[in-house]
């Protein structure tokens, strides 16, 4: 690749003005960031429906990852700015990610494995140590391009270009957010979709298949406009430079301490023996920022779960808008969509209706401001919460197990399950509610109809849920069914299965699927159906005869055992069982948690980032920018830290505590605010500039009178 100073720029291809290589760059980020976020989007559901781990732990790995996705920018920074250059670390990391991509798509097939009686695949070691690789590899592709392109886009205009550089970075922008909401609503439909040669699953390697192939087209456009592109030698990184600074002014004060030496006004005047006055007060106005960036952490601790617990809290709502079906994480868009919709109207509107009030609505106060609604919408998501809870089942937890009992026969039938353990009666064609036991105390079971006992072994585990189904004819019969349902469905459809409870052996088919053969007093599996009307059609495997029936309107999120009872002129009697209630609070109520957090999102970050950029010397603006980038990597830190410690049973109280918290830092970084004093860097350097060529200038002549116009206690 040749280096800047060999190529003719006026010879580079130009497009209505502009450099052609640009629009490589803004495709290349459109692609990329819609394999991050379409990968991120279904990441915390394949965690608890795939792999199978609880919503604690999904949680944490989510959070582990995306802090490590926001670490390793500074590693890219050093990297691109000491060794390879900016072009050939985008290109050596992307290859990195597009490996990560691929990996984590291939984790997720399951079709050469089996499903274990807990429902997780067979081998199940291995999904997980792949998909760890993956998103290690992802993290370190993602973070470590990110300082880069945009700044490597940057470098493509000349000097005068400045119009054409502000535009471009609008640009960006647009394409960053483009890829955000296109992936976000794409993936999970793709995962959505039923998949698999031996048994067919969520599609999960289809859902991490498309941003793999995404990756991999960003890279090759990336490289298609590599004759296009001014590069240029690293330089050497100013962050090194910082630290260097830091790291002596540190070392010489405790070096010095015991002699007697001039007291200094700021303990970085410890490097003046080593460091030239400009990189020192440059780095007295970086600090000063980045202290300020000590409470920030909080606010992404909260930003970004809306990809964790909110996309689990949604997975036990309704999702039907009508003529739409929308998935949990799906949800997701209304960020991207309101971002893209408030950024105009409070630049344009709310601010300019502010500053006609007279209020001095400073960047500070709009940081405070934002970083008070992120912790409001938590407290919205808590009220929410509350009335999902109301809704829930009670899932068996460790150490425990249930069973719900269904009679099938025509008189009442006894169950004893035991000393210690209460017993049941059941009415003819009734069921009881899931009865929760321990499992180590459950042996066997006494049924009873009239003076006709029986005694059963039983086979249970914990965390588990059976049905067991009785009938009495020429003797009792029983059987254990393994339910596998522990969790809400993660895309609202609805699990059905069927009992024949006929005195022949059926065919049943659904809505045009079809359960096979089954015996008398047999059960199928569950299948998934999506919500509304179904036909049924039972046909009789020893005559010809085929009766049907409109199935119950099936809601969101719902299971549900069907009874065949009879058939009689041609029609089905049917009996339904509720397994699990659907889902009756709407996806609709966490749209106010979503828009007060962007609220609070379009006020904090994109005023952190503008405050960022102006109050950083000329040469020290990356150095703020990885510094922000942190603030994200601390706060998902600071959620599994949260999370892990507070030992919070219900959903809505860690929502309240995480609201708590972030108004506690609120207050904290209200009160820093307002002491610091906002700077000029570009007059200061100035006055470092024109202080030192008086100095040159006085040593040249040094009869003349030059005066100081900057001391240090004006820093």
């Amino acid at each position: 690749f040749a280096p800047l100073q060999s190529i003719d720029l006026s010879t580079l291809p130009r497009c209505f003005g502009y450099p052609l290589s640009i629009f490589f760059i803004v495709i290349n980020e459109f692609c990329e960031r819609f394999s991050y976020y379409g990968m991120r989007a279904v990441l915390v559901l394949y965690f608890k429906y795939f792999l199978r781990w609880d919503d604690n732990l999904s949680t944490a790995i989510y959070h582990t990852f995306v802090a490590l996705c926001y670490l390793t920018p500074i590693l890219g920074a050093i990297v691109a700015d000491s060794w390879l250059g900016k072009f050939m670390t985008i290109i050596s990391l992307s290859i990195v990610y597009t490996i990560g991509q691929v990996i984590m798509a291939v984790s997720s097939i399951n079709d050469l494995t089996d499903y274990n009686r807990d429902g997780t695949p067979d081998n199940i070691s291995l999904h997980i140590g792949l998909s760890m690789i993956g998103l290690i590899l992802i993290a370190f592709g993602t973070g470590g391009i990110k300082p880069c392109v945009a700044a490597f886009g940057g470098d493509q205009f000349d000097e005068e270009q400045e119009k054409q550089r502000s535009r471009f970075f609008s640009l960006f922008y647009l394409a960053v957010n483009a890829g955000s909401l296109l992936s976000t609503i794409i993936t999970p439909i793709l995962r959505g979709e039923q998949c698999g040669i031996h048994t067919k699953q969520q599609c999960y390697p289809l859902a991490f298949g498309v941003p793999a192939a995404l990756m991999a087209v960003s890279l090759m456009v990336f490289i298609l406009g590599s004759n296009m592109y001014k590069k240029g030698h690293p330089e050497g990184n100013i962050m090194l430079q910082v630290s260097k600074c830091i790291g002596f002014a540190i070392k010489n004060r405790f070096k010095q301490r015991s002699k007697q030496f001039p007291k200094r006004e700021h303990w970085l005047d410890w490097a003046s023996e080593k460091y030239d006055k400009r990189l020192i007060v440059q780095t007295k106005m970086v600090l000063k920022v980045l202290f300020l960036y000590i409470p920030l952490p909080m606010f992404w601790a909260l930003f970004d779960q809306q990809g964790s617990r909110w996309t689990l809290q949604a997975t036990t709502m309704d999702g039907n808008f009508g003529a739409m079906q929308i998935q949990p994480d799906q949800m997701q868009t209304v960020n991207p969509i309101l971002i893209v919709i408030m950024v105009p109207v409070v630049d344009a509107v709310i601010y300019p209706l502010i500053k006609k009030c007279h209020i001095n609505f400073t960047p500070l106060r709009k940081i405070t401001v934002g970083m008070f609604l992120a912790s409001l919408a938590f407290v919205a998501a808590a009220l929410v919460q509350v009335q999902i809870d109301k809704t829930l089942p009670d899932f068996p937890k460790e150490g425990q197990s249930q069973i719900k009992v269904i009679n099938l026969g025509t008189d009442v039938a006894k169950v004893d399950f035991g000393p210690g353990i209460q017993n049941v009666s059941v009415e003819s064609l009734r069921e009881t509610k899931y009865l929760t036991f321990d499992p180590t105390s459950l042996k066997n079971v006494i049924i009873s109809y009239g003076n006709e006992t029986t005694n059963e072994l039983l086979n249970v585990m914990g965390k588990e849920r059976h049905t067991l189904i009785l009938k009495n004819t020429i003797y009792i019969q029983t059987a254990l069914l393994l339910d596998g349902l522990t969790t809400k469905s993660e895309d609202g459809k609805n699990k059905i299965r069927f009992i024949n409870n006929l005195a022949s052996a059926i065919n049943i088919t659904m809505d045009g699927t079809s359960f096979g053969h089954v015996n008398n007093f047999s059960a199928t599996n569950y299948t998934s159906f999506t919500r509304g009307v179904k036909e049924i059609v039972v046909a009789f495997t020893d005559n010809s005869l085929t009766c049907k029936n409109q199935s119950m309107s099936f809601g969101y999120g719902s299971a549900y055992t069907i009874v065949i009872q009879e058939c009689n002129n041609d029609t089905l009697g049917l009996r339904y069982v509720e397994d699990i209630q659907p889902n009756t609070v709407h996806m609709a109520w966490q749209i106010p948690q979503y828009f007060i957090i962007t609220c609070g999102e379009v006020v904090f970050s994109v005023t952190g980032l503008s405050f960022s950029y102006s109050q950083a010397p000329s040469n020290m603006k990356s150095v703020l920018q990885a510094g922000w980038l942190l603030t994200v990597a601390v706060g998902n830190i600071i959620v599994l830290i949260v999370a892990g410690a507070s030992k919070l049973s219900e959903q809505w109280a860690e929502y309240v505590l995480f609201a708590a918290l972030l108004m506690a830092v609120c207050i904290i970084f209200s009160v820093m605010a307002y002491f610091y004093t906002y700077v000029d860097p570009a007059e200061i350097e100035s006055q470092i500039d024109d202080e030192e060529k008086k100095n040159m200038d006085n040593e040249k002549w040094p009869g003349s009178i030059l005066k100081n116009p900057i001391s240090q206690t004006e820093m």
